[in-house]
This record gives C-alpha cells, sequence and structure tokens, in this order.
C-alpha cells in the first residue's frame, strides 16, 4: 500500500483523485500503477498492464489501491470488470469511494467472490485527497489559481502592461496546463484589457488537440470585438458570486477549472476558500509601483495570512523554467 500511496502521489490533480496501485505477485514481485489524469487508464488497470507485461500470475495475485476501485464507465470502463476480467482473487484498499456516481465497487467484486478489505492506508489517502474530496462534497469543480508575477509579487505594471512578465517556458508550461483542464475563468475586465483567447497551444502556437471551455465571470458585456465575444463556446456567467459560479459549472459538468483571472477575482476566489491549488509562476524582474497579484484578501494581520503548502505531486514543489520559477502549492488541508 505504500508504494501504491507513493505511485498516487505521482498522479494529476484535478477533475480525478490521486490514486495509486500496486500488484503483488505470489512470488513477492510487485508492479504499481497510477492513475494521470481523465481520459487516461485508471490506476488498476494500469497496474494490471503492467502486471501482464511482467508475466504475474493474476488468478494468484493480490491488488492494492489507494481508493474503493469504481464501479461505473465515464471516460474509461469500470475497474471493477477489468479486476474481474484479470481474475484477481483478492483486492485491498484504503478509502470507500463516496461519490454516488462511482463507489460501491467493493461490494459488487465481494458479491462476485473476490476476497475485498479496506482500510489499510486510509489516513494517508484521506490526506492526499483531500482538496479534491471538499470539492466533490461541495458539488463544485476542483480549483486551480494561476499566478504569473514579477519577484515582487506584481502581475502588471504601473501603466498596467503586463505581456510578457513571465518566459516563453512558462507560457509553454501553462498551455498545457490549460489542455488538461475543462474550463478557463477570466473575469470581465481581464477581457477588456487583455482580450485573451483562452485557448491551449503548443510552443509553435498551434492548438493542442484537447481545449478548455473559456468561462467569463462578472456582470459587464463583452466587448462586442472581443475574441470571446466572438467565441461560441464562450460561456458568460452573469454573477460576482463565486459559489453561484462553481455552482453553474459543476452543473455544466465541468470538474478541474483554471482561474487564470486578474487580482480582484482571485482574490474573491480565496476568499471564499474555493482555490484547492495554486501554480505560481515567478519572473526574475521588479517592477515596483505594479498591481498586485492577488487583492482583497482583507487580511489585516500576520495571523489571518492565507496558508499554503507546498505540493509535490505531478509536478515538483519547486520547477525551474527558463529564467523563472514555478511553484506548486496546495491551500491548507490538501497536502
Amino acid at each position: 500500500m505504500a508504494a501504491a500511496l507513493a505511485a498516487a502521489s505521482d498522479g494529476h490533480r484535478g477533475a480525478n483523485p490521486l490514486v495509486g496501485a500496486t500488484i503483488l505477485a505470489p512470488d513477492g514481485r510487485t508492479v504499481t500503477g497510477r492513475h494521470l489524469g481523465a481520459g487516461t487508464p485508471h490506476a488498476e488497470v494500469d497496474a494490471i498492464a503492467a502486471a501482464r507485461r511482467n508475466g504475474f500470475d493474476l488468478t494468484a495475485s493480490t491488488l492494492l489501491v489507494t481508493l474503493e476501485p469504481c464501479a461505473h464507465t465515464g471516460r474509461t470502463g469500470p475497474c471493477t470488470q477489468a479486476i474481474l476480467d484479470a481474475g484477481i482473487p483478492d483486492v485491498v484498499f484504503a478509502l470507500p469511494d463516496t461519490t454516488a456516481l462511482a463507489g460501491g465497487g467493493g461490494q459488487i467484486l465481494a458479491e462476485a467472490g473476490v476476497r475485498v478489505r479496506s482500510g489499510l492506508g486510509a489516513a494517508e489517502s484521506a490526506q492526499l485527497n483531500a482538496r479534491w474530496r471538499t470539492a466533490v462534497g461541495s458539488g463544485r469543480p476542483f480549483v486551480t489559481a494561476k499566478i504569473a508575477q514579477s519577484l515582487d509579487g506584481k502581475v502588471a505594471a504601473a501603466d498596467r502592461t503586463s505581456r510578457w512578465i513571465t518566459s516563453a517556458a512558462s507560457r509553454e508550461h501553462s498551455h498545457r496546463l490549460r489542455g488538461t483542464v475543462d474550463a478557463i475563468l477570466v473575469g470581465t475586465g481581464t477581457v477588456a484589457a487583455d482580450d485573451p483567447r483562452l485557448s491551449a497551444r503548443d510552443a509553435d502556437g498551434e492548438l493542442l488537440d484537447s481545449q478548455p471551455i473559456p468561462v467569463v465571470m462578472g456582470m459587464s458585456e463583452l466587448p462586442a470585438d472581443s475574441h470571446l465575444a466572438a467565441d461560441p463556446a464562450t460561456v458568460h456567467l452573469r454573477t460576482r458570486d463565486v459559489d453561484t459560479a462553481l455552482r453553474d459549472l459543476h452543473d455544466r459538468g465541468v470538474r478541474h477549472l483554471l482561474v487564470e483571472g486578474g487580482p480582484q477575482l482571485l482574490g474573491e476566489f480565496f476568499t471564499a476558500d474555493a482555490v484547492d491549488e495554486v501554480l505560481c509562476y515567478q519572473a526574475p524582474v521588479l517592477l515596483g509601483d505594479g498591481l498586485p497579484s492577488v487583492a482583497g484578501l482583507g487580511v489585516s494581520t500576520l495571523a489571518e495570512a492565507v496558508s499554503l503548502v507546498p505540493d509535490d505531486t505531478a509536478i515538483p514543489a519547486v520547477s525551474v523554467l527558463g529564467p523563472d520559477v514555478l511553484l506548486h502549492f496546495a491551500t491548507g488541508g490538501s497536502q
């Protein structure tokens, strides 16, 4: 189970929980699998494939997984059926899957004659996915906040110029991130100031295969000549309430939301305790009297500060992108 938990931590935070799986063969050999994001094989299926490549006798092996195997068909088939098809007789999972859609896999396996046990590694698995479980339990998307700022915490100079504070390497990384999420959200002010497209592109400027839904939040009308006004895929949420916006997006099927808004909008998401992870691209420049990256937090003393912790899932907690540094944080309780 320790190996499964370690594999889970190499996964991708977002619409799905971090899940790892280990298969223990009768001769003591093990292989591990992990889930790497929406549409990719689940951890159990990944581990089963690895076991087959290594010649394991699956009919005499034990599967250990950090979350109860799913029992539904989404972008991939149910893991319960993959386990039964493989003939695995013994399954141990850390935590039950309490979601209405995917839960109940343990009972299905038990009724099919599989020996099923649970609870091993439960505390560690719960900690690994605390913020994801909060988002699911609240009926909202998992929220990633993206910040691209100067060393002194500014997202634009005093004259509001901001292209480009960070390097091409950072922008390429952020576009790959865009290609993994369901939707990108900005405020109406960002649309008026920057006229973004909110698309995901490669280093050559070509559109990636997977494109996020562009979302604008705010009461103001979009400029008629803006890219997002002309894009039929754009969703305009005419509200300033974060909870209302997130419920609307969840109802539209959005499970992973990237917030790229301006300082005030980011502040509203942090104040609403609706941010699950933070990616901060920090450039080696000083802008002095510019716009702060986050505004409106209402923090008047150090004790009121928003607490973040380094998060080394999927990417290192600290990594170098050209001249920039990428800082990967989770908000309190998710790591």
